[in-house]
């Protein structure tokens, strides 16, 4: 399932408007250059971090943000337990470490902690946790 972050969206079709706009007026080939740079690094953001998708099989989860070149895949025999849980809103969009250990989020506050064998945890952001943990616990059930 792929979940989109429309408001990370919709701030860097923003960001790069504006950007282009000031690249377009610009006479200075020093700023030129700098506004080029900016236009193409948002663009990169935009690209990389544009969605989440979680795959789920029997042998493994697999995470993958925007166009699939920042990706995880967590093995199912790691994994004890999966539940929903909900997140702070200080911990942030994106990938980060909060107390409950790392987070993979896109949008919203609603997300699935895998505790792993070792006792370690990750949090997957989700739409539908519940239909995720049931999913991952379905595969986790002998």
């Amino acid at each position: 399932r792929t979940q989109y972050g429309y408001l990370t969206i919709v701030s860097l079709l923003v960001i790069v408007a504006i950007l282009v706009g000031l690249l377009l007026t610009a006479v200075d080939p020093g700023g030129r250059i700098v506004l080029n740079i900016l236009v193409t690094g948002f663009t990169l953001i935009g690209l990389l971090f544009m969605s989440l998708t979680v795959i789920v099989n029997p042998s493994f989860v697999k995470l993958s943000f925007g166009v699939g070149l920042i990706r995880r895949t967590i093995p199912m025999a790691r994994i004890e337990s999966a539940l929903p849980v909900r997140n702070s809103w200080w911990y942030g969009l994106g990938i980060r470490l909060t107390p409950h250990g790392w987070m993979w989020n896109i949008q919203g506050l609603d997300a699935v902690e895998l505790t792993y064998a070792d006792g370690g945890r990750f949090r997957i952001g989700t739409a539908d946790p519940a239909g995720l943990s049931a999913a991952l616990n379905d595969m986790l059930s002998p």
